[in-house]
């Protein structure tokens, strides 16, 4: 089982095919076997990284606090770890959040970047923003880990044909660390690098889910903020696309990696 002790804790990865390296980062609560339906398409043609995010499946559960910055430079570690230099990076919900932060950390170690379903911004502004974060919070301290899990499945699949991805779902869900999962839901509140968006260079791809959480008026806001960022909508899809749609949500994925390939510098890789 590949695991590593990057920043005073064990890191579980998986890896996948051989090629540039591509940094999958799932999203809060979830873990890299929810990138199933990616490992077979993308590993033919890129090393495909995928870590346990600190606080998650197989990784360890230290005591928090957790902040992105804090994720973001815990993959830092993995990669360099690997011996990677520059990397496409992928991220999902709270996993686009940390690949937002790195972007940031180290821009120049990005080739390219894919956000799925997520924001540069979790910062409530209204009272009522405030009110839904409360409820968040007191759900788990209600309900727990497999509640919130089985409320969530309902939401995120919903047609009959889902049954059997909704219920290993809620079984995924329900192994979280119910302290790290709250730690980690307190990492995305009030983080922000709104402010920074210009400075994110590389080509960036933004995929929206017609029927996610947020509009898709949102990512194109955000987007056109961006110097080289274009925005795909996955139609009849939620907040899981790669999960839902793994077919179309591929298919994105590689075209827009190829037009974007790593040029290597002599020794590194």
């Amino acid at each position: 089982m590949p695991i590593l002790t990057l920043n005073g804790i064990e890191f579980f990865y998986q890896e996948h095919g051989q090629g540039e390296a591509l940094l999958l980062l799932h999203g809060l609560g979830s873990s890299s076997r929810d990138w199933e339906f990616q490992y077979p398409a993308l590993g033919q043609s890129y090393r495909v990284i995928a870590p346990d995010l600190r606080g998650h499946g197989r990784s360890a559960k230290p005591p928090g606090p957790y902040s992105i910055p804090l994720f973001a430079r815990d993959a830092w570690a993995l990669l360099d770890a690997l011996g990677v230099h520059r990397s496409h990076v992928l991220g999902i919900s709270m996993g686009g959040m940390v690949a937002f932060e790195m972007a940031i950390q180290a821009p120049q170690r990005l080739q390219s970047l894919v956000i799925v379903n997520s924001a540069p911004s979790l910062v409530p502004h209204s009272l009522g923003q405030r009110l839904r974060v409360a409820q968040r919070f007191l759900l788990l301290r209600l309900f727990g880990v497999r509640g919130i899990g089985r409320y969530l499945a309902g939401k995120l699949f919903p047609k009959p044909e889902h049954a059997q991805i909704r219920q290993a779902f809620i079984e995924r869900w329900a192994q979280n660390d119910p302290r790290a999962y709250e730690a980690s839901m307190r990492a995305i509140f009030c983080w922000s690098v709104e402010d920074r968006l210009g400075a994110i260079q590389c080509p960036t791809l933004i995929i929206a889910a017609d029927q996610d959480y947020s509009p898709v008026a949102h990512k194109e806001a955000y987007a056109s903020r961006m110097p080289d960022a274009r925005v795909v909508v996955v139609h009849d899809s939620r907040h899981a696309t790669p999960v839902e749609r793994p077919e179309e949500f591929n298919q994105w994925v590689l075209e827009f990696l190829a037009a974007h390939p790593i040029s290597i510098p002599r020794g590194r890789r």
